[in-house]
């Protein structure tokens, strides 16, 4: 029995979708009242590459709201008379606003689309980041970053999805890793922008990517699994017209604002660099070696702090070599992270669920991710006003030796 067949049969049993979204996701088909003929599609070789580019806005849209904290944290606090304190509870509600954006993401993504589900978490994002541009006190802030992060846990969950099912699966991992790479980017244009424009400024560039996003959405095909899943054959047929229809066959320091760009770039390169190993190599082997590489990367700047907690600043010295020991140490670690830890457990999410399960346990998934980076914030600002760097890196090193144990032992 053919794919088309099953799909017939088994149509009656599938839910349809809650929002109905109209032609615009159906690019190809003859109904589309926006692009012309699925004829017009295939003629403008419209490719994977380009699709995975127009979405991968949201990943970068993504690295910007998690990097604006870092460089505006003084202006924000003195323009508006915020405390430390009530700064830090601006940098975390991102994650509070992602882990509802979460639990969210998945039955959105089910009911209406990767693309619908895109378009949903666009609005939010861009309503917030006007919040934030236009407050005058922590009340729009705290809006603005929790209408963000709700955004940015929609979005974390259904662009690696959409690439994994619109990609051959020759270029899935490659491609997969676009999604990583693309926070990177994000993560850097906000660390390169902060040295350069207001915090206020900065906000209104924040809603550059979603307001791309927005209409390069209706120029890209819906996911063809959802789509044959909804029971949506016609569409599911032009969808995979204009996805195979073109591929390309080449796939201490003095200003601690620029040292943290520094750190963003090398991310974005490293994460490059695991964007063409990770087909090659496979995803278990990287991920082994990230493990291990933040382990002792991690282990490094803990025992270099506690050295230096052992010795008088007056040993210049030996205690700016530490310091410099704990600098590569960290580099080393984001490095690491990057090959690794950082892309490929999105694509694993994305490759191995089910799809009659995707959407509830890509959900829990997403929001078990966004959970512990709100825990990891707050141990960092702990460890930050109790002075205790080198037991916060010891802790990290334990849980990176866990994952590595657990990934050698796997299938």
């Amino acid at each position: 029995m053919s794919f088309r067949d099953e799909n017939e049969d088994g149509g009656r049993d599938l839910k349809k979708p809650f929002l109905h979204t109209g032609s615009w996701y159906r690019m190809g088909s003859r109904q589309s009242s926006l692009m012309g003929s699925s004829q017009a599609i295939r003629d403008s070789s419209v490719s994977v590459l380009a699709c995975v580019l127009i979405v991968a806005l949201g990943p970068i849209q993504f690295g910007f709201t998690g990097g604006y904290s870092s460089p505006t944290q003084s202006a924000i606090s003195d323009d508006l008379n915020l405390t430390v304190s009530e700064f830090s509870v601006f940098g975390s509600l991102s994650n509070v606003g992602a882990m509802v954006g979460a639990i969210a993401s998945g039955q959105i993504a089910e009911y209406i689309g990767r693309k619908g589900s895109l378009m949903i978490a666009a609005i939010p994002n861009i309503i917030g980041w006007l919040a934030i541009s236009f407050a005058k006190d922590s009340s729009f802030l705290y809006m603005g970053r929790l209408l963000e992060g709700f955004g940015v846990g929609i979005i974390s969950y259904t662009v690696p999805v959409y690439i994994a099912e619109i990609a051959p699966q020759n270029m899935r991992g490659g491609l997969g890793s676009v999604n990583q790479l693309a926070v990177t980017i994000g993560i850097m244009l906000a660390y390169l922008l902060g040295l350069f424009v207001n915090w206020r400024v900065l906000a209104v560039l924040g809603i550059l990517p979603c307001l791309i996003l927005i209409p390069g959405l209706f120029f890209i095909p819906e996911s063809p699994r959802w789509l044959a899943k909804m029971g949506m054959t016609e569409e599911f047929e032009a969808s995979l017209q204009v996805l195979r229809g073109t591929i390309f066959k080449t796939a201490g320091i003095s200003s601690s604002n620029a040292a943290t760009f520094g750190l963003g770039a090398v991310q974005v390169l490293a994460t490059a660099v695991s964007t063409w190993l990770v087909d090659k190599t496979g995803r278990r082997l990287l991920l082994i070696v990230s493990s291990a590489g933040m382990t002792v990367s991690l282990l490094v700047v803990a025992v270099s702090f506690f050295l230096k907690d052992l010795i008088s600043e007056d040993s210049s010295t030996f205690y700016g070599i530490l310091g410099i020991i704990a600098v590569v140490g960290v580099v080393c670690m984001i490095v690491a992270f990057s090959l690794g830890m950082g892309p490929i457990p999105w694509i694993i999410m994305s490759e191995i669920l089910p799809i009659n399960i995707k959407g509830l346990a890509g959900s829990v998934a997403t929001l078990a991710n966004w959970f512990f980076a709100w825990l990891n914030y707050n141990d960092c600002k702990l460890a930050l006003d109790m002075e205790q760097w080198r037991n916060l890196y010891s802790l990290h090193a334990y849980v990176c030796s866990r994952c590595g144990i657990c990934d050698s032992l796997g299938p």
